[in-house]
């Protein structure tokens, strides 16, 4: 197959839709196929993968840094025209979601798209509307494309009922989520981040790896950490990422009496995110938000036991009381699921071991872009 990505959302940007356009365009080409990414142009960013077309873009920074996609280009306008596109899959409804579905109907081939967000969450990022109508409108065109395209994926099962209740009518839904790529996964090496931050061999390592902003609920689960980290003096919390949030959260720690033992460690780059996870012993999540869980499978598949907030997206991958513990948004809740797998390290293990079982037979990135292209073939056919 020929197959044209388009996503408003690419490399360098280290979060959720990026790794999920990398992981399944990597799998597609070991398997043969040839993959075509369009994208927004990032500012001091040169590809290495000749693949890759940029196109005109306007840098912003609200919250966090995300180029804005001119969905015209008369260069890539020529480079479609030329490309023997077997199908397009658009990762967004509106920018470029609106040049794949053009280029779709132009070229009568079909059009995927992955419903990647829950609009609703996601308000907060758009500037100079009231967030509810910002939601609605953004709910509404993606409904709107939903239904026209050939098939619609959701990286988590229950994200398929909230868009059914939204409006989305296309009988063509599949979840599929965004696989683990092992290799990235491969020889972690623990002791040297746990060495580096100062983390006793005696001591509990919590881990988080997100994107700090308010859609992760990021204030919530460091006010919870918190209490356990005064309630457990041998603990320490491990905080991965970058957002606009960080500096508050920075002020929320420094507040505490346990400052010293809250570690912000920045982004992490793909190549040694493997080590952070191993590093730790209980990776503890919050977010309201997930659709692409994928944090979370990475997560599971380096044998971390996971406590999260029970939540749309999470409560499909998060198994309770086998891959860890599912909870509602309460501190103390929250805080005695996570200090009765401090406490029973068997236990720990025990849930450790399952998830990363859990991940390996139904998470990885071979096994999800098996069915992704399960679901391309059945769409091309429709067209023969």
């Amino acid at each position: 197959m020929k197959i044209g990505i388009f996503t408003n959302n690419y490399l360098p940007n280290p979060y959720g839709v990026s790794g999920s356009v990398e992981s399944f365009r990597k799998e597609f080409e070991s398997r043969g196929h040839d993959v075509y990414i369009f994208a927004p142009k990032w500012k001091g960013y040169i590809d290495k993968n000749p693949n890759v077309f940029r196109y005109p873009s306007i840098d912003i920074k609200i919250k966090i840094r995300f180029p804005l996609a001119i969905p015209y280009s008369r260069r890539i306008d020529k480079i479609l025209e030329d490309l023997d596109l077997s199908i397009i899959h658009s990762q967004h409804p509106n920018l470029l979601g609106s040049a794949a579905a053009r280029w779709a109907k132009k070229k009568k081939i079909p059009l995927v798209f992955t419903w990647h967000t829950l609009y609703d969450q996601y308000a907060h990022f758009v500037p100079f509307l009231p967030r509810k109508f910002a939601a609605w409108l953004a709910i509404r065109n993606a409904k709107i494309y939903a239904n026209m395209c050939d098939a619609v994926i959701t990286p988590t099962r229950s994200v398929i009922a909230i868009i059914r209740n939204w409006g989305v009518t296309n009988k063509n839904i599949r979840s599929i989520p965004t696989g683990v790529e092992e290799d990235q996964f491969a020889n972690p090496d623990r002791e040297n981040i746990r060495e580096t931050y100062n983390i006793g061999e005696d001591e509990t390592l919590l881990v988080l790896v997100s994107r700090l902003t308010a859609e992760k609920n990021v204030e919530f689960l460091l006010a919870s950490v918190i209490e356990i980290l005064k309630s457990r003096p041998k603990t320490k919390f491990l905080i991965c990422g970058e957002g606009n949030l960080r500096k508050q959260l920075e002020v929320q720690a420094l507040k505490s009496a346990v400052a010293e033992k809250i570690i912000f460690a920045g982004i992490v780059a793909d190549d040694i995110k493997k080590d952070y996870f191993s590093a730790g012993d209980i990776f503890v999540y919050a977010s309201r938000s997930e659709t692409q869980g994928m944090i979370l499978t990475e997560a599971m598949y380096s044998g971390l036991p996971i406590v999260a907030v029970r939540a749309t997206g999470v409560r499909d991958i998060v198994e309770d009381k086998k891959t860890g513990f599912l909870v509602s948004e309460n501190k103390n809740e929250f805080k005695a699921a996570v200090e009765k797998l401090i406490d029973d390290e068997n236990l720990r293990k025990k849930f450790g071991e399952e998830a990363e079982l859990v991940a390996r037979e139904k998470y990885t990135s071979s096994i999800c872009a098996k069915k992704m292209l399960s679901i391309y073939a059945e769409a091309i056919s429709h067209y023969k």
